[in-house]
């Protein structure tokens, strides 16, 4: 078996695989595919017009598939994770009446679960009814973002600490919110991580997005301003690779790695994809080390 051959897409973040339906099902790639996706943050086949059973035959190829319910807060709630691990992405609380509410969020740049202890390692991504108009999505590599930082700010952002909420990640796409739909928000634990992640890989990640509310122990101004600097730092067009949807694609991305985000797009197309998600494989970590540290 010959190496899986990639395109890259830009610079620093994305690939294209040559790979057929046949040879990605098999799972004989799997190894191949997890390797380029680690490196290249985002991986996309074209044309590989999977089914929903299929999606979940990818998906336990490359890691471990996220099913059944997952508990929401302290007061025990759950949400579906979808048919079998497989989730419905869709604003129409038709299509998907638990989560249509939640999901104007995706249109926000963000990192998912970051609520959680070991956030969600990868997301299998494909169209089942594409917009009229617009709803590409944008990856943004968090990998590259850090790494081309000055040294002495690396340093820095190595020591800090960043507390993530629902509210945050939602409030800023949806401010019409009820009572009761604050109060569901609400109901989601705050989590506090690292600011840059060290992984087991030896790479290191800026863990922001909509959710990141506030640096720990920061001043509120001085936090929201280095959080906004942040992010734009990291959705700069050099960092970004911003995928044009056609039917039968299947992006998969590095959920620990890169942040992503749908562009407006025609709601009355009712757009529809369906979306595996890969359980995480290691929690969030610092190094310990003695920095200076600065204002």
């Amino acid at each position: 078996m010959s190496e899986l051959r990639h395109i890259p897409l830009t610079r620093h973040i994305g690939s294209q695989l040559e790979i057929g339906r046949d040879a990605l099902l098999s799972g004989e790639y799997a190894a191949d595919i997890r390797r380029v996706l680690v490196e290249r943050g985002v991986v996309v086949i074209r044309g590989a017009h999977i089914d929903d059973q299929q999606l979940r035959t990818v998906a336990r190829s490359l890691g471990d598939l996220r099913l059944g319910l997952s508990k929401r807060g302290a007061d025990g709630a759950t949400l579906n994770e979808g048919d079998e691990g497989v989730l419905k992405v869709s604003l129409d609380p038709e299509i998907n009446p638990q989560y249509a509410r939640f999901l104007p969020g995706n249109h926000l740049w963000h990192m998912d679960g970051p609520y959680e202890e070991i956030p969600p390692f990868a997301t299998l991504f494909t169209p089942y009814r594409m917009a009229n108009t617009g709803g590409d999505t944008m990856f943004a590599s968090t990998y590259a973002a850090f790494e081309d930082l000055p040294e002495d700010e690396k340093d820095f952002l190595s020591t800090l600490r960043v507390v993530h909420t629902m509210p945050a990640a939602l409030f800023a796409s949806m401010r019409d919110v009820t009572p009761a739909e604050f109060a569901v928000w609400h109901s989601y634990p705050q989590r506090i991580h690292p600011l840059v992640w060290h992984h087991k890989s030896g790479h290191k990640s800026l863990v922001i997005g909509a959710a990141a509310a506030w640096i720990d122990g920061m001043h509120p101004a001085e936090s929201h301003d280095l959080l906004e600097r942040l992010t734009r730092h990291a959705t700069q067009d050099k960092y970004v690779y911003r995928h044009k949807w056609k039917a039968g694609d299947l992006a998969i991305w590095d959920n620990t790695g890169a942040m992503h985000r749908v562009l407006a797009f025609d709601l009355a197309s009712k757009r529809e994809y369906h979306r595996a998600t890969l359980n995480g494989e290691e929690p969030i970590t610092a190094v310990t080390k003695d920095f200076a540290l600065q204002p």
